[in-house]
């Protein structure tokens, strides 16, 4: 909530998953600040309480998918900004645009994190590797592995689920070069291999509006460790 000429602001931060994560990550962000967004995490099919549907298998459909939820989930709100991380940031930047598609109310701003432009794609890739193979891949990109992957029970559960996000992240394409009228913020692990500055700055190219570019202290995974720095600076974009 925040407070802009005498009058009480309520925001919904639309968060969507990296690969092979989920909703619950981002209910445990519970340290928002005062003037904060209200964290509206967005689950995806296969994962949680979602297990049993089929997960998606291309970024494009899945943000026109996702567009009509995130209308209805912020409907209540005076206004809502997107967050993602990786897999989920071109996801967000796709409902972007599914959104204008739609002619629904455009969020008041893009949070990308942890990724390159969205015209960049991999030349390394994990999709058709061996399991232990692919799970080392994975690790290397990420700089990060999920302890659930260390139960061969919960493996053998999650791994179907995280081949088929990363292989929709790996063969994700812009159906368009057309830029979006929102402004973003392009954020990234000031200690991340995966990603550089350079890398996350070509975010710069798909909007019209406002760009910046942020680092947080950490790895590509920094959010894991360094939420409330991550809010903090959401929050002070979003007042001013």
């Amino acid at each position: 909530m925040t407070r802009a000429g005498g009058l009480t602001v309520s925001r919904a931060l639309v968060c969507l998953p990296f690969a092979g994560g989920g909703a619950g990550f981002y209910r445990g962000w519970t340290e928002v600040p005062d003037a904060g967004p209200r964290i509206t995490p967005f689950q995806l099919p296969g994962r949680e309480e979602l297990f049993a549907e089929e997960p998606y298998d291309d970024v494009v459909t899945a943000a026109e998918q996702l567009a009509p939820r995130i209308v209805s989930s912020t409907a209540e709100y005076d206004g809502f900004a997107l967050f993602g991380h990786s897999l989920g940031a071109v996801l967000a930047y796709e409902a972007v645009k599914a959104l204008a598609r739609l002619d629904a109310p455009a969020p008041e701003h893009l949070f990308v994190s942890g990724s390159p432009g969205p015209r960049s794609g991999r030349t390394d890739r994990a999709t058709g590797l061996g399991d232990d193979e692919f799970l080392a891949r994975v690790e290397q990109f990420a700089g990060y592995r999920h302890e659930a992957l260390d139960d061969p029970e919960l493996r053998e559960i999650l791994l179907p689920l995280l081949r088929a996000d990363v292989e929709m992240h790996e063969n994700y394409k812009p159906r368009s070069d057309e830029p979006i009228t929102v402004p973003v913020t392009a954020l990234r692990g000031s200690d991340d291999t995966l990603v550089g500055a350079d890398q996350a700055r070509e975010w710069s190219g798909v909007t019209t509006a406002a760009f910046h570019y942020v680092e947080i202290p950490g790895r590509h995974m920094y959010l894991v460790d360094a939420a409330r720095p991550l809010l903090e600076s959401i929050t002070r974009t979003l007042a001013g």
